[in-house]
């Protein structure tokens, strides 16, 4: 099966940070749409706005490091691993990249400006239009939204999948 060396084996650190900090801006940005849903106080939608925007941006720049950044040697698995593997995580990268877009979208047709922490605001720059808002809407929430919750389900499960039952440390390149 597979004898992964973790140590020999592991992603450069800034494909790390990269991979860390993807995911923990997912999940600010979703307790922020949470506790605005739960809440209804303004502050946690321009915050998840915000937040959302940030991802966009360290998604480009992960796309970059990716692009830029000598992997790690492949780990051995079987074939239909490694093509689950490629599949999910370019998923995840085109829904990490595709959701806040579509955020971005659906506020600027809706006429609102996106405000970044106080600091500046992406201005409404496309003519107002209440369609292409409510489409924006539906792409982010009722399409987007699910398949992030799916691949990230399944990226998870394939980690502890090795890290437990096929015990090959494969998680231990990304630590």
């Amino acid at each position: 099966m597979n004898n992964v060396n973790p140590s020999v084996n592991k992603w450069p650190v800034s494909s790390r940070i990269f991979h860390w900090i993807s995911a923990i801006l997912l999940l600010v940005t979703w307790i922020l749409m949470l506790l605005y849903q739960n809440m209804d106080e303004k502050v946690y939608i321009g915050l998840h706005k915000a937040f959302g925007i940030s991802l966009l941006c360290w998604m480009i720049a992960r796309v970059l490091n990716r692009v830029l950044t000598k992997s790690p040697p492949a780990a051995l698995m079987p074939k239909w691993q490694f093509v689950m593997s490629k599949l999910s995580h370019f998923g995840l990268y085109a829904l990490l990249i595709a959701m806040p877009m579509a955020g971005l979208l659906m506020t600027v047709y809706g006429g609102r400006p996106v405000d970044i922490f106080g600091l500046f605001q992406i201005p409404v720059f496309v003519t107002p239009d209440r369609t292409a808002a409510r489409f924006y809407n539906d792409v982010h929430t009722d399409i987007i939204w699910p398949m992030i919750i799916a691949f990230t389900l399944l990226h998870i499960s394939a980690a502890l999948y090795h890290q437990f039952i096929l015990k090959d440390k494969l998680i231990n390149r990304m630590k």
